[in-house]
């Protein structure tokens, strides 16, 4: 049973929750103050945490610093009665799953302490993929604790429970096929079959017979039946990688699929029914292949219920030396070499270096190195990372500009005394609308992306006449 701590000065609102979680199976604490909670916390160790951010005494802000120096993978949920940006801007950087301002809605409560839990159990060390034995290697799984990656695993915990359509975007090498995996093993699925097909590894007159089988006889080598991954796949799920490299005849006979449940074997005219989940994944961009006609619109939107965006390992630095950590356990074990040291000029190498092929060059790149290590030091000259120079990190490409369209002023003394009031404005408002445009619209998602709240966000479109997007 989980366990979750509430935190709040106010008996009512901890009175409330025990109602209110009665019938979630969860063994409810509580505390009056940040001082309370620190001792329960260390004595109950709870799976999550709703805090009250005002509090006398210790404040919220303090003990959600304290809390995750005891805990760092402790999700906790702050409510808050006041509004303030400021405040809920600072709880989320102290590293707040999420706020809710009071009174909060009841189903919007038990919704993100559901997703707190799922996403708890998603991150902690890492999202096992199959059991491992005691003389195993670590499981394969996605390992990380930076704020992106548990923007992922808050996803997956998100999506997982449902049938919906899950597109994985992002470069190659940043582990689609993993998401996909945790994705159908957290499902409701997770007893039923998984199967993948790159689409872009078959050519297109077989990746058809792959998808759905063939008759006897339907062309010259078929000299018996077979299922294909969609029949096979029944009541589990699919995962299609590379899909952007599907022909536009196998991508109407897909939708076919996702509309209607339905397709044939070639050769056949019987028609079959499946239930099958399917995820895709693509590092190209589909929205361009919709312009030149390589991608179909409605095929797109069916496919992309949910997106999930991996980013680059260049993007995640902080992650490097726990995924380091990670391949060393995994392939050293099978290598059976004695403990490995890592010398700080190999650590900071591997944390300059661009990584074009993201966490997979890098699991390539340790495990040529415990190969090569001959007194179980991995030394920066058994990285072999090539062109590493060339390489290294280049801020300017990773984070482009982005607010390109801001000019300094022609005439910066027609100004005088207001100049700095003037560019700042033009760049918040560029700013919003650069946001708004990338979130087609969506305040929500552009509020989260900002960091500030709704409230503000309205009053900042109010103010420079920024309207639908």
């Amino acid at each position: 049973m989980n366990k979750i701590l509430i935190v709040d000065d106010e008996p009512a609102v901890r009175y409330s929750f025990k109602k209110l979680l009665k019938e979630e199976n969860l063994e409810v604490l509580e505390a009056a103050d940040g001082v309370d909670a620190m001792r329960i916390f260390r004595q109950k160790m709870p799976d999550l945490v709703v805090m009250d951010i005002e509090m006398p005494g210790m404040t919220g802000l303090e003990t959600i610093r304290r809390l995750k120096e005891i805990n760092p993978q402790i999700p906790v949920i702050v409510m808050t009665a006041f509004g303030s940006t400021d405040r809920v801007i600072e709880a989320m950087k102290q590293g707040a799953y999420e706020y809710l301002e009071k009174p909060f809605d009841i189903g919007k409560m038990r919704s993100v302490i559901r997703e707190a839990l799922e996403t708890r159990l998603l991150s902690e060390g890492g999202i096992h993929l199959s059991p491992a034995g005691k003389e195993s290697p670590p499981p394969e799984r996605i390992v990380g604790n930076s704020q992106a990656i548990k923007e992922v695993y808050k996803l997956i915990g998100r999506v997982a429970a449902s049938d919906a359509g899950v597109l994985i975007t992002g470069e190659s090498g940043t582990g689609k096929e993993l998401v996909a995996r945790a994705i159908h093993m957290h499902s409701n699925r997770a007893d039923k079959p998984f199967l993948t097909i790159n689409c872009a590894a078959i050519p297109d007159s077989l990746l058809e017979s792959e998808l759905f089988g063939y008759e006897k006889g339907s062309f010259t080598d078929a000299s018996k039946s077979k299922a294909g991954k969609f029949e096979t796949a029944d009541t589990g799920t699919i995962f299609l990688d590379e899909i952007g490299d599907m022909s536009l005849p196998l991508q109407s006979k897909l939708l076919r699929v996702i509309q209607e449940g339905t397709f044939e074997r070639l050769g056949s005219n019987h028609t079959q029914q499946v239930d099958v989940r399917i995820i895709a994944a693509t590092n190209k961009n589909l929205e361009q292949g919709i312009i030149h006609r390589t991608f179909r619109e409605d095929l797109y939107y069916r496919l992309k219920v949910i997106t999930i965006t991996l980013p680059p390992l260049r993007m995640r630095r902080e992650d490097i030396p726990l995924l380091t950590e990670y391949f060393i356990a995994r392939h050293n074990q099978a290598l059976k070499n004695p403990e490995i040291t890592i010398p700080r000029e190999t650590m900071d190498t591997l944390l300059t270096y661009a990584w074009p092929g993201n966490v997979r060059e890098l699991e390539n790149v340790i495990k040529r190195a415990l190969l090569l290590s001959k007194n179980q030091i991995l030394t920066p000259d058994l990285l072999s990372l090539g062109h590493a120079e060339e390489s290294r990190s280049e801020p300017q490409k990773d984070s482009p500009a982005l607010l390109s369209t801001i000019h300094f002023p022609a005439d910066p003394e027609t100004f005088e005394g207001n100049l700095y009031r003037q560019v700042i404005d033009q760049a918040e408002k560029e700013l919003l609308r650069q946001t708004l445009i990338h979130t087609r619209g969506n305040q929500v998602k552009t509020a989260k992306l900002l960091g500030i709240s709704r409230v503000m966000l309205h009053h900042r479109m109010k103010k420079y006449s920024l309207g639908q997007y």
